[in-house]
């Protein structure tokens, strides 16, 4: 039985786009779905030690970025420099991977938003996820959550 093949995500950014002024709405999933591989202290605290370190050294800039048990979701800008969004997200799956023992699904979705109101949105939808799948009762009860000074999105 043949089964079909998951497409290639295209994440070519079109020329007339400047990535440095765009914020993209990245999730990134594990391979196995429905497993708490990454909603736990160690590789959590992990996961966003390495997303702080990448905004302090001018890799991207991370407005938010929340880690669930099975995926995450951030809110990034990317600065200038020689590589793509998709390299940058791609480096830093694979030194996670390396790192840290996650087994990335192949690709990840991005896409760029266009407006505040659009950004404010989906800020509100991914700081809600962990209410919405019942792992707390609060936002601000979530743990595994970074934002770089508190002032763009409220916890």
């Amino acid at each position: 039985m043949d089964f079909p093949q998951r497409k290639k995500l295209p994440h070519d950014v079109p020329l007339w786009i400047d990535p440095q002024q765009e914020i993209y709405f990245i999730t990134i999933n594990c391979q196995k779905r429905e497993v708490n591989q990454l909603a736990l202290p160690k590789i959590a605290g992990s996961l966003l030690e390495s997303v702080r370190f990448r905004n302090e050294h001018f890799i991207w800039f991370a407005h938010l970025f929340l880690v669930m048990p099975d995926h995450i979701h951030a809110l990034i800008s990317f600065p200038p420099n020689q590589s793509t969004v998709k390299q940058t997200v791609m480096d830093w799956k694979r030194w996670t991977a390396r790192q840290l023992g996650i087994d990335w699904q192949r690709d990840f979705f991005e896409h760029r938003l266009r407006s505040e109101e659009n950004r404010r949105e989906k800020a509100d939808y991914i700081l809600a996820n962990p209410v919405r799948k019942n792992l707390c009762e609060k936002l601000e009860d979530w743990p595994y959550v970074f934002i770089p000074d508190g002032s763009n999105f409220a916890r």
